[in-house]
């Protein structure tokens, strides 16, 4: 007893109150925000109220591979009054064929608005977007992308099923394809993470963000807020941008059940997902001050978590135990959170490797952020 007396009395008490600190705010997340998710029980909102008539957009620039693929499901959802509107941005491959041919085989379904490329007059996806909108004749909007696959014939139902009378906005949740491979399960970890986040602060009545593979909202609310005026200098943010600045305590759903998914190609090569995380990085710097605040907190705590774990433990090897304890303390904790999560979102066997994951994904993000905030950028995506 007495040296474990001793042993307890001779740890630095600075450092381990360091360490402390850093699980304590870690273990918030983990609990009091992620949490909310956990212990959010999904039902089915396809039987909800009436079924609203709904325009679905799409944005497609030489998609043709991707619109024969997926076109078809978005057409044949089981949903009594839909239209899907086909945005034709200036694609320089089949888009417009393939198009013309759905559009014979779904005349009452399909409605195809073309922009033509003009070399002085280069725009973003969300010009495509806004033209979209216009063309469309409903209130309730839904937007997927060309390459987005619905997990069920009942996807708009679940994601129509959540508008009330007091929602304007939809979050729905849009998984990647599972393929081979570490990128795979880096992508598919960082998009249930990302997930996650949005997810839980929606329910907590705080949204920030929506993905555009996934997400619905009203016309009147676009055209209320000025549609994508406030960002339209930047080529990204025309989903977590809009509804960063549209949402309120109010108005916010979101639609999880597995038959709301859509699911996603995903990228193959490092050098294309670190360009894709680029673009989204760029976006984050016009979100609220309060929800840069919110996640910059979130996001150099789990960093500074790890790198005065790693300090401690080099600094003061005699006590090697205290940074081991401390970390199986918290990755305990996200088992036990993240597993009823994973279990929602269907990636259940990323549990596995939520140790390597989880340290990657944090520094990953900060890096590959350092390096493209101020990058301009130049897809159209």
């Amino acid at each position: 007893m007495d040296q474990l007396m001793s042993y307890f009395t001779t740890i630095p008490v600075i450092p381990l109150g360091i360490l402390v600190l850093l699980l304590g705010i870690q273990l918030y997340y983990i609990f009091f925000v992620y949490g909310r998710l956990a212990g959010h029980r999904v039902q089915s909102q396809r039987d909800n109220g009436d079924q609203k008539p709904i325009s679905i957009i799409i944005c497609a620039r030489n998609e043709e591979e991707n619109l024969r693929s997926f076109l078809p499901l978005i057409l044949t959802q089981d949903y009594p009054t839909f239209e899907v509107v086909v945005v034709n941005d200036c694609s320089s491959d089949d888009t417009e064929w393939v198009l013309q041919e759905f559009s014979a085989q779904y005349p009452d379904k399909l409605k195809v608005t073309t922009i033509q490329d003009h070399i002085q007059l280069k725009h973003s996806k969300k010009f495509a977007a806004t033209m979209g909108i216009k063309a469309s004749k409903y209130e309730h909007l839904v937007f997927t992308d060309a390459d987005c696959e619905p997990s069920s014939p009942l996807w708009l139902a679940e994601i129509a099923g959540a508008f009330t009378e007091d929602t304007e906005i939809v979050l729905g949740y849009s998984p990647y394809f599972r393929h081979k491979g570490m990128l795979n399960r880096i992508i598919r970890f960082e998009t249930s993470h990302t997930a996650m986040s949005y997810l839980a602060y929606a329910l907590k009545k705080n949204a920030y963000m929506g993905v555009g593979r996934n997400l619905a909202y009203t016309k009147s609310l676009f055209f209320r807020g000025k549609g994508f005026n406030k960002h339209m200098h930047i080529k990204s943010g025309d989903d977590d941008l809009f509804v960063n600045h549209n949402a309120t305590k109010k108005n916010v759903r979101i639609a999880i059940d597995k038959d709301a998914f859509t699911y996603s190609v995903p990228k193959t090569t490092w050098k294309s997902y670190y360009k894709q995380k680029g673009r989204h990085a760029g976006a984050s710097v016009l979100y609220k001050s309060a929800h840069k605040r919110m996640l910059a907190t979130q996001l150099l705590s789990a960093v500074l978590f790890y790198v005065a774990l790693f300090a401690f433990a080099a600094i003061f090897p005699s006590y090697w135990q205290v940074p081991v304890a401390i970390y199986l303390l918290r990755l305990i904790a996200q088992y036990i959170i993240f597993s009823k999560i994973y279990r929602k979102l269907g990636v259940k066997d990323l549990l596995l490797w939520l140790p390597f994951l989880d340290l990657f994904y944090y520094f990953y993000i900060c890096i590959n952020g350092l390096f493209t905030r101020k990058k301009k950028q130049v897809s159209w995506s």
